[in-house]
């Protein structure tokens, strides 16, 4: 390995080792955390339009139900006032609203379900983060006892050595 490669390594692994210090794992636990907070935030957004357009789907059925009752009763009187030309009109208007009213109810079970998926999804996702967050604390409690037990034996490591007690060994030896 030329001098050039073992500089170049020895760069990269000063920069490793620098960007690996910088980061905080605390910091990060907690910038995921709120992360995730913030999709669950965007989640509940969608499930509130989700809900909203299933109660306009609703209103849209309700709307056209009404809507074939009275052209259905248009028709009752037009077949009483012996119009049977606007009586059939109105029979066929009031199909046009029934057909509709069908047409959105179905999208509204369909809207529905995914209201209720979307729910679902919800939950499980304010589950994850519950348990995120118990978990950050435990990851940071485990951090810490790593770091306590490396400073330890550091402390530790640095009795045992002799190069300070050598020298006060020496040192006395010499008085």
């Amino acid at each position: 390995m030329g001098i050039f490669a073992r500089l170049a390594a020895l760069i990269k692994a000063n920069r490793n080792e620098r960007s690996s210090k910088s980061e905080e794992p605390e910091k990060m636990l907690n910038q995921i955390v709120v992360e995730m907070s913030k999709q669950l935030e965007e989640a509940k957004k969608q499930v509130a339009s989700a809900i909203a357009d299933d109660m306009r789907l609703a209103k849209q059925v309700e709307a056209e139900t009404a809507a074939a009752g009275e052209w259905e009763q248009r028709a009752m009187l037009d077949a009483r006032a012996g119009d049977d030309a606007l009586a059939k009109e109105a029979l066929a208007r009031k199909a046009e609203h029934t057909d509709l009213a069908e047409q959105y109810r179905v999208q509204s079970q369909k809207q529905k379900a995914g209201v209720d998926q979307l729910k679902l999804a919800l939950r499980a996702l304010n589950n994850k983060i519950e348990e995120a967050k118990r978990k950050k604390g435990l990851l940071i409690a485990r951090k810490k006892r790593a770091e306590a037990q490396k400073a330890l034996q550091d402390t530790l490591g640095g009795l045992n050595s002799a190069s300070a007690f050598e020298g006060f060994d020496q040192m006395s030896a010499r008085i």
